[in-house]
């Protein structure tokens, strides 16, 4: 049942989206900027659909499979992220020229973003190696 309403309010939003791209085409470029508004409002109404069944999906089937798997792999998820953080260092980045154009940016911000491109790394590296590990796997056991 929420299936089927989901792909109702996603064929809904995918027609209002359509709608919107073909009001923008034929505009000048003022009135464009204002329907642009418009379709910017949808994209948040669908992010937040989306966010909203991720959530939901993602809370029933914590409490529907096997929650401890669900916690290590949560917490295993957080450590990464913790030691990400921890190495990265935000200092070893020259910020003067962003400060200079009047961007907003400390060492307390270029310190999350290297905890974030870390953490990316890391999560890349074992999803690679977890696809060689699973095809090795997979030949193996024919």
């Amino acid at each position: 049942m929420l299936h089927k309403i989901i792909k109702i309010i996603a064929f809904a939003l995918a027609i209002i989206g359509a709608i919107f791209v073909l009001m923008i085409m034929p505009k000048e470029k003022s009135e464009a900027m204002g329907i642009a508004g418009n379709m910017l409002y949808v994209a948040y109404i669908t992010l937040a659909l989306i966010l909203t069944m991720v959530v939901i999906f993602v809370v029933k089937g914590i409490f529907s499979g096997n929650i401890k798997k669900t916690l290590f792999t949560v917490g295993t998820f957080l450590v990464i992220v913790l030691l990400a953080y921890s190495v990265s260092s935000g200092s070893d980045l020259d910020l003067t020229p962003f400060t200079a154009k009047g961007m907003d940016v400390t060492e307390a911000t270029s310190k999350k973003v290297g905890a974030g491109l870390y953490t990316f790394y890391v999560l890349a590296i074992v999803a690679i190696l977890s696809m060689l590990y699973s095809g090795v796997k997979k030949i193996f056991n024919k």
